[in-house]
């Protein structure tokens, strides 16, 4: 591009190219606008400056496809999840993230792909509240119902209704609930009062030990013995203290009532003998387990013998309760092999840490000698130097966790000082007149000089990564240690190709100028 003065705003918008450009507009300010629609509001985008004009374009077009990413990534889980209210927060987030990002692409295709998300959760959340105000009604409806038994059932019905519904906004979803709560006190109160009008004593006593026999049926089939024998006990106890009903009725009920314990407690007794046969077979499971663990217990592959413990304390779970008699000798032994597997692991991990604290000595004094270096003017001397400390500090292995990066930050930044004055004092005697060019060739030339310095940089931390990967010590971390690196490398190559990119494209923007001082000095040498 030219100068800012020769920069024709307008042409240039013109001239561009990029998707979806239809959606967007330039002002005289040079305000980059995304243009408003149905599902999209306008919205600066960026500032284009003569200086910026293409690499912010170039850029806003790149990161649209990490907006695209995003959007898929939500489309895909919408396309498998089932339950699509579970998206609702996460399809919320996605259309705020879409009305900030900054990028340049089809935003209306995807404001108009997540807006019909939003509008299928509204649909689906108004559906369930449609059926939650049915069951509310319902429930209104049955307040003044005379037909105690049935409506007292029905109210039941509700509440497993209501359950099964699918969830509302909790503002609404609280009001209908309140509103079937006031109906079945209303019924309540009347079915109470209703009571008290006949027959008190009597009846009254029916309706209780009715109470009880429908409590103690309710729970003949349960499976959670202690509570439900509890309960049999005090629904027992309450029936000893209710006074006598009708005698038919009576001898009726006190029938129903212990069928309905026989029921539970003869299931009771099966189970504790299912139990006790389950408890012998766990037993010779946790016995096999006990002797695997005692093999091991003297083994040094550490890391495959620690994650073969960990796997028999897994099957040791799972594996379910032995007889108590016989339970705590066997836990025993397996943690006391255990525990003499592990003593002998934490042994050899001192001496590992040993081996890395005179890793850290050794590395200590390679930084002392490049602080001390940094700051040189000798370069030829000092870089020798410097790329022997590094070949040196490649060659000492690991250091303490404990420690963390930071000594090898310092390494590297005591070398990045050295070189970042070196290569100063190179530019420093340059000839002077080359930085006056035309400026936005002198801001290419910058570019450059910055390019060069972090392509310099990353190769050289390529090659740390590279020769820190070739000297993994094998240890407890190594695999994980080797994938981390693996992804620096990556990260490193693909930094490497963009910088590349970049510095060509620099290098193209001032190769005019190049040509202009090759033809000046042809001019002198023919001249002289």
């Amino acid at each position: 591009m030219s100068q800012e003065q020769n920069f024709d705003l307008t042409a240039w918008w013109n001239e561009l190219s990029f998707p979806s450009k239809e959606l967007y507009k330039i002002d005289e300010a040079g305000k980059l606008i995304l243009c408003a629609n149905n599902t999209v509001r306008e919205r600066i985008i960026a500032d284009i400056t003569p200086e910026n004009a293409d690499i912010v374009i170039k850029t806003l077009v790149e990161k649209f496809d990490e907006v695209e990413a995003r959007v898929k990534e939500v489309e895909i889980e919408w396309i498998t999840i089932e339950d699509k209210l579970k998206m609702a927060d996460k399809v919320t987030q996605l259309n705020e993230y879409l009305r900030h990002a900054n990028a340049l692409g089809d935003f209306l295709k995807l404001s108009l792909l997540v807006h019909d998300w939003e509008h299928t959760i509204y649909t689906l959340t108004e559906n369930n509240y449609t059926e939650k105000l049915k069951i509310t009604e319902l429930a209104e409806s049955l307040a003044e119902n005379t037909q105690w038994k049935e409506t007292t059932q029905a109210f039941k019905d509700i509440s497993d209704k209501w359950k099964q519904a699918g969830p509302i906004d909790k503002s609404r979803n609280d009001k209908l609930w309140h509103r079937i709560e006031a109906a079945r006190k209303i019924f309540q109160e009347r079915k109470r009062k209703h009571h008290e009008e006949e027959e008190k004593d009597l009846l009254g006593n029916l309706d209780l030990k009715i109470d009880l026999v429908e409590q103690a049926e309710a729970i003949a089939a349960s499976t959670d013995w202690k509570k439900t024998t509890e309960t049999f006990h005090r629904l027992t106890e309450e029936w000893k203290t209710i006074g006598h009903t009708l005698n038919k009725k009576n001898e009726e009920l006190w029938h129903r009532f212990l069928a309905a314990k026989s029921v539970f407690f003869e299931k009771k007794r099966a189970h504790s003998s299912q139990v006790q046969q389950e408890q012998e077979q766990n037993y010779i499971i946790k016995a096999a387990l006990v002797e695997k663990a005692e093999a091991l217990k003297d083994s040094t592959s550490w890391n495959v013998t620690a994650q073969a413990f960990t796997a028999l304390m897994e099957e040791w779970k799972k594996a379910g309760r032995a007889p108590k008699d016989k339970s705590d000798e066997l836990w025993a032994r397996f943690t006391a092999a255990q525990e003499h597997f592990f003593q002998g692991k934490r042994a050899h991990t001192d001496e590992i840490k040993a081996v890395q604290e005179t890793n850290y000595n050794l590395k200590a004094d390679i930084l002392e000698r490049a602080e001390n270096l940094k700051n040189s003017t000798h370069w030829g001397e000092a870089t020798a130097e410097m790329q022997e400390l590094l070949e040196e500090w490649k060659k000492i292995g690991p250091i303490p966790r404990a420690y963390g990066d930071k000594m090898w930050e310092d390494f590297n930044a005591a070398r990045k000082h050295f070189f970042a004055r070196k290569d100063a004092n190179r530019e420093q005697r340059k000839h002077y007149a080359e930085s006056q060019k035309i400026a936005k060739a002198e801001h290419a030339k910058g570019q450059i000089v910055k390019l060069r310095d972090d392509l310099k940089e990353e190769e050289e931390r390529l090659i740390d990564f590279r020769s820190a990967i070739e000297n993994i010590t094998p240890g407890k971390k190594a695999g994980e240690l080797r994938a981390h690196l693996e992804k620096l490398i990556a990260d490193c190559e693909q930094k490497i190709k963009r910088l590349k990119e970049k510095y060509a494209e620099a290098s193209e923007l001032i190769k005019p100028m190049e040509e202009e001082n090759s033809e000046k000095e042809m001019g002198n040498e023919s001249g002289n």
